[in-house]
């Protein structure tokens, strides 16, 4: 069968990105193709020593409007649109002495980094690019004659295609090419427009689009017979998507999003406060805990669910040391993730060959606002993410006694870690520490009994005479709707409660913590997580 191969005359190379280029297009040059490129571009190629045509010599205008206007001209767009097999392109082509252009190479204004980097309205305005998708968009749609290049890692692929077919190039590569290349002016687009409905407050807009950018191709999905890869997102958000991985082998997909609910788990509790860790099993936490060093907070954290930890993922809100590496690789752990490691830990995890390492540069902010989404049959569910810290919460006492000091700390605390457990959740925590974790129950009463029996569990496997569910404070991430719940609470020991309230049985429910004498605070928000 025909490669349907096309040989390459000419080539329109214009970048923001300018890694590689001067190589790149050395190596066009040397098989006779002619260059054509604009502003920046031109003159890096022209310094090096190659010879370039620009772009207004094309068209016989004028970069203008601070180069907004430069390549939006038939004798570009002739060149790319004109197929080559029909008569009537070829006359017009004459006609209007247009040229064709072969090869296409274009980067985009980078409006992803501009938005990343704070950038104000008008900054972000100007890095909205229009020439640069309109000729990517032309070029890829007549990829029957054109090859269009959006991505310097294409550069090797493209001069090995030329080698090999002596300065032409293939079908096969051109249709590949043209496929990515409308995958990266829509991820654009994407990047724009979602950016701009928040510009505006405008928080449904009529269309939405997520896109993102191959981070990598993963083993498989939550199953093996599921196929699946990790995008990053132009979000500028510290987690998975912008740690460096320093060991291990090759994170899975459950590593992946377990690994990113460890950290945003950790993330709520602030390093300059205090030391924290987050033990995450099945996306939900078996075990969090706050101290003054991260090696206290680990064991403090991996003393409430010894068996689910197991196998865990660690997130740690301070730089790993070697204390706390030392104690976390006692035992099978899959990931640990931390903003950053001293040399000392990272020797140590390395002992370890199959745990991995992940160094993500930082927090993400847990009052950050952004857009979190899910696939239904048929359409997207998006909303707004979970911002809600309790720290900002009014909490109001409705029982008789008003938690003690000690108590209203546990409570936050608890509060705190329920947010980033499944629904239906409930949280035992004493002395900064979960004691107990009930999750993704169809009952609120189910999750508090099984939160109290792990912590029955947890007792035995200590050697403690009593679960330390005795004198603990509980959390509940939505209303007890009725009291049957928060009875099996205090049955376990709890002396303080705290939840969103707004359950129309809320004053049956105050009404057994006052004849219990139990503390009852309403944080006035709901922690759902489904």
């Amino acid at each position: 069968m025909s490669e349907n191969l096309r040989r390459a005359s000419r080539a329109l190379v214009s970048v923001s990105d300018k890694s590689g280029v001067v190589d790149f297009t050395r190596a066009l040059a040397g098989f006779g193709i002619e260059l054509i490129s604009t502003g920046g571009t031109r003159k890096i190629l022209s310094d090096a020593g190659l010879r370039v045509l620009d772009v207004s010599e094309l068209t016989g205008f004028p970069e203008m409007m601070d180069g907004r206007v430069k390549t939006l001209h038939p004798a570009v767009h002739g060149g790319l649109l004109a197929k080559r097999g029909n008569s009537e392109h070829l006359e017009a082509m004459q006609a209007h002495k247009i040229r064709p252009i072969d090869i296409v190479v274009v980067n985009l204004y980078q409006f992803e980094a501009t938005v990343g980097g704070g950038g104000d309205f008008a900054a972000c305005i100007e890095n909205i690019d229009i020439g640069g998708p309109a000729m990517i968009r032309a070029a890829a749609k007549n990829h029957d004659d054109v090859a269009v290049l959006v991505d310097a890692n294409d550069y090797a692929a493209l001069i090995e295609e030329l080698k090999r077919h002596n300065g032409s190039t293939s079908l096969a590569l051109r249709r590949r090419l043209a496929a990515k290349a409308y995958a990266r002016t829509a991820s654009y687009d994407a990047a724009i427009a979602n950016w701009f409905a928040g510009a505006v407050k405008e928080a449904t807009p009529d269309y939405r689009a997520f896109g993102g950018r191959l981070v990598e191709a993963l083993r498989y999905g939550e199953n093996p017979h599921q196929s699946a890869a990790f995008y990053r997102t132009p979000e500028p958000r510290f987690g998975v998507a912008t740690a460096r991985q320093v060991q291990g082998k090759q994170l899975s997909y459950n590593n992946i999003n377990d690994t990113d609910a460890a950290y945003e788990c950790v993330a709520e509790f602030d390093p300059a406060r205090t030391a924290a860790c987050a033990i995450i099993k099945h996306a939900n936490p078996c075990g969090v805990a706050e101290a003054e060093t991260l090696v206290d907070a680990y064991r403090r954290a991996f003393a409430c669910d010894r068996t689910s930890a197991f196998g865990g993922i660690v997130a740690l809100n301070r730089t790993l040391d070697a204390a706390a590496a030392r104690a976390i690789t006692e035992i099978f752990t899959e990931v640990i993730i931390a903003p950053d490691a001293t040399e000392e830990a990272i020797a140590l995890v390395a002992a370890k060959k199959n745990l991995r390492l992940l160094l993500a540069g930082g927090l993400p902010d847990p009052r950050t606002a952004g857009l979190t989404a899910k696939t239904v049959a048929g359409g997207l569910l998006v909303q707004t993410r979970d911002n809600a810290v309790v720290d900002d919460m009014d909490l109001r006492p409705v029982t008789k006694r008003a938690p003690t000091n000690a108590e209203l700390r546990d409570l936050s605390f608890a509060f705190r870690v329920a947010k980033h457990v499944k629904s239906n959740t409930i949280v035992y925590a004493k002395d900064l520490a979960t004691v107990g974790i009930g999750t993704g129950q169809m009952s609120r009463v189910d999750a508090a009994r099984i939160a109290a029996r792990k912590a029955q569990d947890a007792a035995r496997e200590a050697g403690l005479k009593e679960p330390a569910t005795k004198g603990s404070v509980v959390a509940s991430d939505a209303f007890f709707p009725f009291a049957d719940g928060l009875l099996v609470a205090i049955e376990a020991g709890a002396t303080a409660v705290i939840q969103p309230g707004g359950s129309m049985r809320d004053d049956e429910v105050i009404a057994a913590a006052d004849a219990h004498g139990i503390a009852m605070v309403f944080a006035g928000t709901r922690h759902f997580r489904h």
